[in-house]
Protein backbone atom coordinates (compact mmCIF):
# COMPACT_ATOMS: atom_id res chain seq x y z
CA UNK A 1 0.00 0.00 0.00
CA UNK A 2 1.43 3.69 -0.84
CA UNK A 3 2.01 5.63 1.98
CA UNK A 4 2.38 9.16 0.00
CA UNK A 5 0.03 11.46 2.01
CA UNK A 6 -0.93 12.78 -0.84
CA UNK A 7 2.42 13.93 -2.76
CA UNK A 8 1.15 12.86 -6.01
CA UNK A 9 0.97 15.29 -9.00
CA UNK A 10 -2.66 14.89 -9.11
CA UNK A 11 -3.27 15.80 -5.42
CA UNK A 12 -0.59 18.83 -5.80
CA UNK A 13 -2.32 20.08 -9.04
CA UNK A 14 -5.39 20.12 -7.40
CA UNK A 15 -4.27 21.84 -4.42
CA UNK A 16 -2.54 24.75 -6.08
CA UNK A 17 -5.58 25.08 -8.75
CA UNK A 18 -8.02 25.46 -5.49
CA UNK A 19 -5.52 27.51 -3.57
CA UNK A 20 -5.59 30.05 -6.61
CA UNK A 21 -9.37 29.86 -6.68
CA UNK A 22 -9.75 30.50 -3.27
CA UNK A 23 -7.38 33.67 -3.62
CA UNK A 24 -9.45 34.94 -6.55
CA UNK A 25 -12.78 34.13 -4.90
CA UNK A 26 -11.39 36.02 -1.56
CA UNK A 27 -10.13 39.09 -3.43
CA UNK A 28 -13.33 39.96 -5.61
CA UNK A 29 -15.07 39.02 -2.03
CA UNK A 30 -13.10 41.94 -0.49
CA UNK A 31 -13.69 44.14 -3.49
CA UNK A 32 -17.14 43.42 -3.46
CA UNK A 33 -17.41 41.71 -7.22
CA UNK A 34 -19.76 38.88 -6.64
CA UNK A 35 -18.86 37.77 -10.77
CA UNK A 36 -15.71 37.38 -9.11
CA UNK A 37 -16.59 35.47 -6.25
CA UNK A 38 -18.33 33.20 -8.62
CA UNK A 39 -15.45 32.57 -11.12
CA UNK A 40 -13.25 32.02 -7.75
CA UNK A 41 -15.67 29.31 -6.62
CA UNK A 42 -15.28 27.73 -10.43
CA UNK A 43 -11.63 27.70 -10.01
CA UNK A 44 -12.20 25.50 -6.97
CA UNK A 45 -14.28 23.36 -8.43
CA UNK A 46 -11.93 22.88 -11.53
CA UNK A 47 -9.10 21.98 -9.32
CA UNK A 48 -11.12 19.29 -7.69
CA UNK A 49 -12.62 18.13 -11.25
CA UNK A 50 -8.73 18.05 -12.30
CA UNK A 51 -7.31 16.27 -9.68
CA UNK A 52 -9.95 13.46 -9.94
CA UNK A 53 -9.23 13.04 -13.36
CA UNK A 54 -4.96 13.07 -12.97
CA UNK A 55 -5.96 10.11 -10.46
CA UNK A 56 -8.13 8.46 -12.42
CA UNK A 57 -5.66 8.50 -15.09
CA UNK A 58 -2.98 6.72 -12.51
CA UNK A 59 -1.14 9.98 -11.17
CA UNK A 60 -2.67 9.87 -7.77
CA UNK A 61 -2.60 7.39 -4.58
CA UNK A 62 -3.48 4.09 -5.69
CA UNK A 63 -5.76 2.46 -3.44
CA UNK A 64 -4.31 -0.87 -1.76
CA UNK A 65 -5.07 -4.02 -3.98
CA UNK A 66 -5.67 -7.48 -2.83
CA UNK A 67 -6.07 -6.35 0.91
CA UNK A 68 -9.12 -6.19 2.39
CA UNK A 69 -10.29 -3.24 4.79
CA UNK A 70 -9.29 -5.48 7.61
CA UNK A 71 -6.25 -6.19 6.47
CA UNK A 72 -5.73 -2.62 5.51
CA UNK A 73 -6.29 -1.32 8.74
CA UNK A 74 -3.98 -3.20 10.70
CA UNK A 75 -1.71 -2.50 7.88
CA UNK A 76 -2.09 1.39 8.75
CA UNK A 77 -1.35 0.29 12.60
CA UNK A 78 1.40 -1.63 12.38
CA UNK A 79 2.76 1.67 10.54
CA UNK A 80 2.01 4.13 12.72
CA UNK A 81 3.10 1.84 15.98
CA UNK A 82 6.45 1.75 13.25
CA UNK A 83 6.68 5.40 13.17
CA UNK A 84 6.13 5.86 17.53
CA UNK A 85 8.97 3.14 17.76
CA UNK A 86 11.34 5.17 15.54
CA UNK A 87 10.50 8.34 16.75
CA UNK A 88 10.77 7.23 20.48
CA UNK A 89 14.01 5.59 19.83
CA UNK A 90 15.25 8.93 18.21
CA UNK A 91 14.23 11.28 21.74
CA UNK A 92 16.69 8.37 23.79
Amino acid sequence: MAHSHGHTPAAWTGSIISFVGFCVASAFTVLAQPVGVVGGLVVIGAGAVIGGIMRAAGLGQSKSKGMTAEQARAHKLAHEQGHQQSRAEAHS
